[in-house]
């Protein structure tokens, strides 16, 4: 395939990509380009939901919120206003391994988001009226979360996909786990599991790397925490022993959401690749590929119907997801299986992986247009072990991929006999569940 066109010079990788690792463990990824006067950083740490007690599910997502709420030197309010006042943004998350953050700022404010993330990292004070405040906001969103058909369909598939296990637990928690966190466990969880091993910063934008450098070093380079404790590993995934359809009954909507669906690879797999592919064919290109050609299009059974591949660091899912008349839930997923028997039965065509593997090479640039489209992949490479010239590589990668490899990928994962199926919305009139 062509490649000539894709500008490469401008492509995150080895040769323009400034690392340094500072004496506490933390390590650093610059990329300088002047093409916008801004500067993004982005990255993560140790200290995710896997952490969370049972009973206080939601603890890592919490505290990474609660981080602005007020440090030593600055309140919250002054904190946002320093922020806004400069048209910079910054701001905390978490996932199940790590804790993450992100910001921008023209370059002469950035370093006010290394004050800002050193002063919330080392110095957090949790306040209570702070803390009162974040949580009412938290079980507000998870009260409206019990209302969403999309969401409780995911909730309620992710439980059965992944029963007892980290990778099957919210990391927003639950409205009964929420309320018993308090602003001391915070401070507990910061203490514990906040620190500088393992910690990642990427800086992409107008600034110089070792000018970059030298003021996270400055700011974060003698940060160390006694008390810490590493993130534990992720448990094996349980495998799934027989199919599973679940039927969550919320009356007072108008359509029925599903969600099914079986493992996926991790994305470290060497599967990765080929799935993605198949992922594409199957639910993504064009009009979302075969499952909304057969389900939407043809039948007319669907609002959306379409196919996601959710790769995490240790596993995960391959889904079909579609929105439905609550009469026509029973033959939306027939057809849906049907499709997938299909699919793990005979190659794709020659046609449909061409177009694929074109969409793949040619959204490359488009990809890493931005700064913080740059950061992002860089902090997924750094993230999954794939290689600074990962980019650079993934042209011929995709170009390896033969539709035997894809057949072979579908029938690996895509297993009806552990097919999980979850609905949730209006109960269909000859639902049996």
């Amino acid at each position: 395939m062509n490649t000539n066109q894709i500008n490469w010079d401008h492509m995150p990788g080895e040769e323009n990509i400034v690392q340094a690792k500072l004496p506490n463990g933390i390590k650093i990824l610059c990329k300088t380009d002047y093409l916008s006067p801004t500067v993004i950083i982005s990255g993560y740490l140790q200290g995710g939901s896997i952490l969370d007690p049972s009973e206080k599910l939601g603890l890592a997502l919490f505290t990474s919120y609660a981080l602005m709420r007020g440090t030593k030197r600055q309140s919250s309010r002054q904190l946002y206003h320093n922020l806004e006042s400069c048209g910079a943004s910054f701001g905390f998350g978490a996932s199940v391994q790590s804790t993450s953050f992100g910001g921008k700022a023209l370059v002469e404010d950035f370093p006010l988001i290394i004050d800002t993330l050193a002063a919330c990292l080392l110095q957090p004070t949790f306040p209570p009226d702070q803390i009162h405040r974040l949580k009412m906001q938290i079980l507000t969103g998870l009260q409206l979360r019990e209302q969403d058909t999309v969401e409780m369909a995911s909730l309620c598939f992710d439980k059965n996909l992944f029963p007892n296990h980290p990778y099957g637990t919210p990391e927003d928690g639950y409205i009964d786990t929420v309320q018993r966190i308090m602003p001391r466990d915070l401070n507990d969880f910061h203490q514990k599991f906040y620190g500088p091993q393992g910690m990642v910063i990427v800086i992409v934008g107008a600034i110089e790397s070792n000018a970059a450098i030298d003021l996270i070093m400055e700011k974060l380079g003698y940060w160390e925490n006694p008390n810490w404790q590493a993130t534990p590993e992720i448990p094996e995934i349980p495998e799934i022993k027989k199919s599973l359809t679940v039927f969550i009954p919320l009356a007072e909507k108008f359509q029925v959401d599903i969600i099914m669906g079986c493992h996926g690879p991790a994305r470290t797999s060497p599967d990765f690749l080929a799935a993605s592919l198949g992922n594409n064919i199957l639910g993504q290109f064009g009009m979302m590929g075969r499952i909304g050609e057969v389900v939407r299009e043809k039948s007319g059974l669907a609002y959306y119907a379409s196919t996601s591949l959710n790769a995490m660091a240790h596993g995960g899912s391959w889904e079909i997801a579609a929105g439905v008349n609550p009469a026509n839930f029973d033959a939306a997923v027939s057809i849906i299986k049907d499709e997938l028997i299909r699919f793990i039965t005979e190659p794709v065509s020659e046609d449909e992986l061409l177009d694929a593997k074109f969409s793949y090479i040619g959204s490359i640039p488009l990809s890493v247009e931005s700064n913080s489209a740059v950061a992002g992949a860089i902090v997924r490479m750094e993230r999954f072990g794939l290689g600074l010239n990962y980019l650079h590589l993934f042209p011929k990668l995709v170009d390896s991929i033969s539709a035997e490899d894809i057949l072979m990928t579908a029938q690996k994962y895509l297993n009806l006999d552990k097919l999980i199926v979850v609905g949730c919305g209006p109960t269909p009139a000859n639902y049996n569940g």
